[in-house]
């Protein structure tokens, strides 16, 4: 059974002294209170895994203490101890939300198992949370055969075997957050927390108070204790968006939490020790911000045990039809919309754009298709209009490509010219007749020269 947080509270010190003894042995770390008030104090500043709740105590007795929990939104799993007497109270409590009750005097072995099956509950309980949250989020995959991403995989996949901080560098939307949740997915924490946190989305102020939690008290507007993500991420990864943002001294905590794996929350004082690995990423050239003075060089070396650089999708195109196919699928299942492919015009202006928002210009690309598009497949009306103009703009010259080409464009233009004369000059009717999108073909009749 894995050790846990226990807090025990009972104004008999016999009562305390036997259950703390016989938990402690094994192996649980123990916290006592003598009466109601102090354990709602308790269990306010550090809740524990666990409460064993008197029934019968000064000040607050312990169905006042399920009240002022419940009512304060708190769903700790709570076992209630009674006198033989009063199981009645007993039942009351589970009713306010109580897992179980002990009755005294204690059976010892009724106790260790009673504790074991509440914190397999608990257990349970976070998994299902995680579970949930994670279901929630959409969890994108890692698309792409070209040899750059074969590489950046190859490498990833060994490094998620291994404890080590990953620092992932890269242009904006080439999927940096993807091959951090890849990296915790291929490792042995994949059923722990993938938290992420982008560190120019937040204040600096506020920055600091995601990352590490605080104290109430310890600022203004701090009216109850916060956890910070390195405790949520106690276990699992910690994925640290856009690195080079995050300010001088917070660099200097985030190096001492790398070093010695402790912290203490904002306003604290207790260190509180966590397992976790770091994945970093920046869209910056770090080895600028350092020796501008914006980055530290030793935390710099901390994050760069394994360093991945994700390639940008103009130097990967040959995953561009790969990466269009899996955007289109989720999309069209999401707005359940019957879109099947993309039209060989459409893809070839999307090979040849050279896509500075990266992937994510991609995908945002294919989602707009799908959701404006008025056929089952993406043509090139369904395209933005800098996409299509790109395109245009690129493509070879036919007349200074040779006699091959130059032979295709005649062809091209005596299709259009033939259509054209049967549909009586009428642009929809003559795209009809040719199998293309009315808006392709007014492109191909301009870069084409064809008098109408």
């Amino acid at each position: 059974m894995t050790p846990a947080r226990i807090l025990i509270a009972d104004d008999d010190p016999d009562i305390l002294e036997v259950l703390s003894d016989r938990l402690a042995a094994e192996g649980h770390s123990i916290q006592t209170a003598a009466d109601g008030e102090a354990a709602l104090a308790l269990v306010k500043a550090d809740p524990p895994d666990l409460l064993l709740l008197d029934l019968m105590m000064p000040r607050l007795d312990g169905l006042q203490v399920l009240d002022r929990l419940r009512m304060e939104g708190s769903d700790i799993t709570a076992i209630v101890i009674t006198a033989a007497g009063t199981v009645r109270s007993a039942v009351e409590a589970m009713k306010k939300g109580a897992y179980d009750f002990l009755t005294k005097p204690f059976d010892p072995q009724q106790v260790a198992l009673t504790v074991r099956h509440a914190l397999e509950r608990e257990g349970l309980r976070r998994a299902n949370r995680m579970l949930v949250s994670q279901l929630r989020e959409k969890e994108p995959t890692l698309v792409g055969e070209a040899p750059a991403m074969r590489a950046v995989v190859q490498t990833a996949r060994r490094a998620a075997q291994s404890r080590s901080t990953v620092l992932v560098l890269g242009e904006s939307g080439t999927g940096k957050e993807v091959l951090a949740r890849s990296i915790h997915a291929w490792s042995e924490r994949r059923d722990r927390p993938f938290v992420a946190v982008n560190c120019v989305a937040l204040s600096e102020e506020l920055l600091e108070s995601e990352l590490f939690g605080h104290e109430r008290g310890s600022f203004t507007g701090a009216v109850q204790r916060k956890t910070g993500k390195f405790e949520v991420a106690d276990g699992g990864t910690l994925f640290l968006d856009e690195i080079a943002e995050m300010r001088a001294d917070l660099q200097a905590k985030l190096l001492r939490v790398l070093q010695e794996h402790r912290f203490e929350r904002v306003g604290g004082t207790r260190p509180i020790d966590v397992d976790i690995r770091i994945v970093a990423a920046t869209n910056r050239d770090l080895a600028r911000e350092m020796a501008e003075g914006r980055f530290r060089e030793d935390l710099y070396f901390r994050l760069n045990v394994i360093g991945i650089t994700m390639p940008p999708l103009r130097d990967r195109k040959d995953d561009i039809p790969r990466l269009q196919d899996h955007f289109l699928a989720l999309c069209a299942s999401e707005t359940k919309r019957r879109v099947r492919g993309v039209s060989r015009e459409a893809a070839s202006c999307l090979l040849r754009y050279d896509w500075p928002g990266n992937v994510r210009e991609l995908q945002n690309t294919i989602e707009r298709a799908v959701v404006l598009g008025q056929d089952e497949q993406i043509v090139p009306d369904d395209l933005p209009a800098h996409i299509l103009d790109h395109s245009a703009v690129t493509a070879p010259d036919p007349q200074a490509a040779g006699p091959f080409h130059s032979e295709v464009r005649r062809l091209k233009a005596e299709l259009i010219r033939d259509a054209l004369r049967r549909s009586a000059g009428h642009h929809r009717r003559a795209a009809e007749l040719l199998g293309l999108n009315p808006t392709y073909l007014s492109r191909l009749i301009r870069n084409l020269g064809v008098k109408e």
